[in-house]
């Protein structure tokens, strides 16, 4: 069975993250050994009771080798951190995803990549300057990364598009589940020229748990991120937030005092 198979299955049992996974393979030297090991040395290598529980589940219950025919079969590709063109803006954080869906390429000139991001209700100042960015950011090569959603994600990847420039969307769902519906042929767009992107196996459904880890993803994927328009509680700041955690350059769009949907981004 291809190695990567097992690197699948360990990306779906709960408790399992980066850091568990990063010890397991220290210490079993692959995922598959990892996988087939017994309930002592995994518990020597680190798995607390649950993460133990839930992987002796997902043994059972997973069938590993269908699992990694219906992604072969399929037009998206996976990237671990042992592959070659996964993104190097993402190996240098703490905790990097160990495993990326794509739909579309990811290649060097990703390297240089801003993040616009903002509410899903964009007033016509926030449209523009977003269109505005995007557009000039994408003249000058800088890739434009988002998060597909309604708003300001759309207008940015529209206008990276329209200006002939690359852009990737990170979602929180399967990258065959595309969230929102009005955006599927966006993201068809956006794989022709760029990329969609996920860590969540396919199928998986854009349930609101999702959405705070892939915000690390587009923080991670860039080299700054921009807020163009955001509420006191808009995700677009657990974004900014990541980006800072991360080392990343962060900038706000000045709005009105009197808008409450730039109330985040004057914060």
């Amino acid at each position: 069975m291809n190695e990567k198979a097992f690197w699948i299955g360990f990306n779906q049992v709960r408790g399992i993250g980066p850091v568990r996974l990063a010890a397991l393979l220290d210490k079993f030297g692959s995922l598959e050994a990892a996988w087939y090991a017994p309930i002592h040395e995994l518990q020597y290598a680190g798995l607390d009771r649950r993460s133990l529980e839930n992987l002796l589940i997902a043994r059972q219950q997973m069938d590993l080798s269908a699992e990694w025919q219906r992604v072969a079969r399929s037009k998206f590709r996976v990237l671990t951190w042992v592959d070659e063109g996964y993104p190097i803006a993402l190996l240098g954080l703490d905790a990097p995803p160990p495993v990326l869906y794509v739909d579309g390429t990811l290649d060097e000139r990703d390297a240089w990549a801003v993040a616009l991001v903002g509410t899903r209700r964009a007033s016509a100042y926030g449209r523009e300057v977003a269109h505005k960015l995007a557009t000039e950011l994408a003249h000058h090569g800088v890739t434009v990364v988002s998060g597909l959603a309604l708003g300001i994600d759309t207008i940015a990847h529209r206008a990276a598009l329209d200006a002939g420039g690359r852009t990737i969307a990170v979602l929180g769902s399967g990258v065959d589940y595309v969230y929102p519906n009005q955006n599927r042929g966006l993201a068809r767009e956006i794989a022709q020229s760029g990329a969609v992107v996920s860590e969540y196996a396919l199928g998986t459904r854009p349930e609101a748990n999702n959405f705070p880890p892939r915000n690390r993803i587009i923080s991670g994927l860039s080299q700054g991120v921009i807020v163009v328009e955001a509420g006191e509680r808009s995700g677009a700041l657990i974004t900014a937030r990541f980006a800072a955690e991360q080392g990343r350059e962060v900038f706000a769009v000045p709005g009105s005092i009197l808008n409450p949907g730039s109330s985040g981004c004057n914060q």
